[in-house]
């Protein structure tokens, strides 16, 4: 009989939690060869807003983790506001229960407190998704990394400046770093948070 219970929360086998990190994908574009960027982050912001549902689903929580691009008195709602022309119609903003964390650099752990929230979270795996595949992408992986958490960059769900930089990108995200690359199309969540780590 079918029931409006929840899905039970999702954890591997160790019983560590997942988070989603939605890097960049709150941005004007106003760079050089940022229109073509806005094209493929509209393409790309459907898959992340069907593993956004996926994670919500799950127990998994989103964090936005996005660029100040300079406006170092800004905050939240003022780089929604200055992005809202370029979101495809605001499916990809965050909701009110999404977290939301500032970086000033290429890295998400960069000066900001993810470091801190993802432990209070009790988060050891992160799904990154997002802008740029071989710059903001690549280099908050290789801080993922060294800090010991397991990676899913999901190859739908990031968008490149370059195909083949971020072929490259997403070559060395798997090799160097352990992470799984496979698209969301092709590898459910539910099945990738399941995978027992590799013993220590």
């Amino acid at each position: 009989m079918a029931t409006n219970a929840p899905i039970a929360p999702v954890r591997d086998q160790r019983g560590e939690r997942t988070a989603m990190l939605v890097i960049d994908m709150i941005n004007p574009f106003d760079f050089e060869g940022g229109a073509a960027a806005r094209r493929a982050a509209e393409r790309v912001s459907e898959t992340i807003i069907r593993l956004r549902s996926d994670a919500d689903a799950h127990d998994v929580p989103t964090i936005y983790v996005n660029d100040n691009f300079g406006e170092w008195h800004s905050d939240r709602d003022r780089l929604i506001e200055a992005a809202r022309p370029n979101l495809s119609g605001g499916a990809i903003e965050p909701r009110a229960a999404d977290f939301f964390v500032i970086k000033p650099q290429f890295s998400g752990f960069y000066s900001t407190n993810l470091a801190v929230l993802l432990p209070k979270l009790g988060v050891r795996r992160l799904i990154l998704t997002g802008i740029a595949t071989e710059i903001c992408v690549l280099i908050t992986a290789a801080d993922a990394h060294m800090r010991d958490y397991a990676l899913w960059v999901p190859a739908d769900a990031v968008v490149p400046l370059d195909d083949d930089h971020a072929a490259a990108a997403l070559d060395i995200m798997r090799k160097s770093m352990g992470a799984e690359t496979a698209p969301a199309a092709e590898l459910a969540l539910s099945t990738w948070i399941q995978r027992r780590a590799d013993p220590e």
